[in-house]
This record gives structure tokens, sequence and C-alpha cells, in this order.
């Protein structure tokens, strides 16, 4: 489902709280459900706790609606929700070992024009996100709400209850190692690249040697 836009968002929060609309209900439900569970996951590490998460935080918004007609940007506040219910959860059972998350079974559509360029975008991808996940928690967190989520500043430091310079300085932070990153992996791909070059232009040689020589 498309996500909605804010706009859209209080107006069907509204109908939730005011009117016990259970097809607006539902209508937020889906548009917001995939994010939050995937802001969830940036916590908990595992899908199916995530999910339960998620389903918690709006069982008890369905539940509490006639409370939160004053809340002013109901986006944020179920970002908050699932924050607060992660940490809860994490306390829970910090002495349990979590699964991380399978692989997506998505299906990829691959250039067959020019497969090695396409090759090196999924390493760079890769690379990206396992660079990403050696951020620190919190830096991962506002990378990901700002550049994949496209949250803005006040926002994100609304949900994490920090100051939207700290977001600021934190997201310069981990743009700045991710570059560096970044960097050192294409300097070595470059660098195996011409190994491999050198090495069958080598071989190459040897072998119209070896032929011209029968």
């Amino acid at each position: 489902m498309k996500n909605l836009n804010k706009t859209d968002i209080s107006k069907l929060w509204l109908q939730v709280c005011f009117e016990d609309d259970l097809k607006a209900f539902e209508l937020l439900f889906k548009s917001l459900n995939p994010r939050l569970i995937k802001f969830c996951i940036y916590y908990v590490k595992h899908k199916e706790a995530a999910e339960e998460i998620v389903s918690d935080v709006f069982v008890k918004c369905w539940e509490s609606r006639q409370n939160l007609k004053i809340i002013a940007n109901p986006e944020t506040y179920l970002f908050v929700a699932v924050k607060n219910l992660s940490f809860n959860y994490l306390k829970k059972y910090s002495n349990i070992h979590l699964v991380q998350i399978e692989e997506s079974n998505e299906i990829e559509f691959v250039n067959i024009l020019d497969p090695e360029k396409e090759m090196e975008k999924k390493e760079l991808f890769f690379q990206l996100d396992k660079a990403i996940a050696t951020l620190p928690q919190q830096a991962c967190i506002i990378f990901r709400l700002i550049k994949e989520d496209g949250m803005k500043y006040k926002e994100v430091a609304e949900i994490l209850n920090i100051s939207p310079r700290t977001v600021q300085t934190q997201l310069f932070r981990a743009m700045k190692k991710l570059s560096i990153i970044l960097s050192e992996h294409q300097l070595s791909s470059k660098k195996a690249k011409y190994a491999l070059t050198k090495t069958l232009g080598i071989f190459f040689v040897f072998f119209k040697v070896f032929f011209l020589s029968l």
C-alpha cells in the first residue's frame, strides 16, 4: 500500500478517535505497519518480535482511542510508542539470544545488458548495509530514518527524545564514517580487479607461448 502523507494520517487518526471509524483504523494500520516493523527491528533484531510489538501498539491505540484525541502528530506518537515497547521487550528478554532477521525473498531485476555493473551495484549496496550495521545503534537508526524513510531532523529528534542538533551531528558523523568505509572498499576492489586483470593477462601470454611452441 502507498504510504500516506502526514495530512492523510492526521485525518485518519481523527476519524479513529472521534468517530470510532474502524475502516480508517485499518487504512492507518496498513500504511504505517511496514515502516513501524522495520523501525522496531532496529532495536529487537527479530522480525516476529517486531511484528508483535507493532501489533500491540495498534491494539492499545484502538482501545485507548478516546484518550488520544489530543495527539498532534500521530505518526511520531506511534514511532515513540513502538520504541518504548521495544525497550520493554529488550529488558524482559535480555537473556534471550535474538536471531537475525531472515533474508528477503523479493524478486530482483538484473540488467542483462551489463551484468558486471549490476553485480558491482549489488556489491556496493551490500557493503553499505554492512557499513551501516557497524555504526552505533542510535547513529544507525538516525541514518536509516532520515536517509531511507525520509524523515526530518525534528521528527527523528522527537522519536528518539534528543535534540535536532544531536540528530544532525550524529548523522554527519555517520555519513563521514560510511564515506571512509566505502572509499576503502572501492580502493580495495580496484586493487583486486587490477590484480585479477594482471593475472589473466600473464596467463594469456603463457597460453599463447605454449601453443605457438607446439
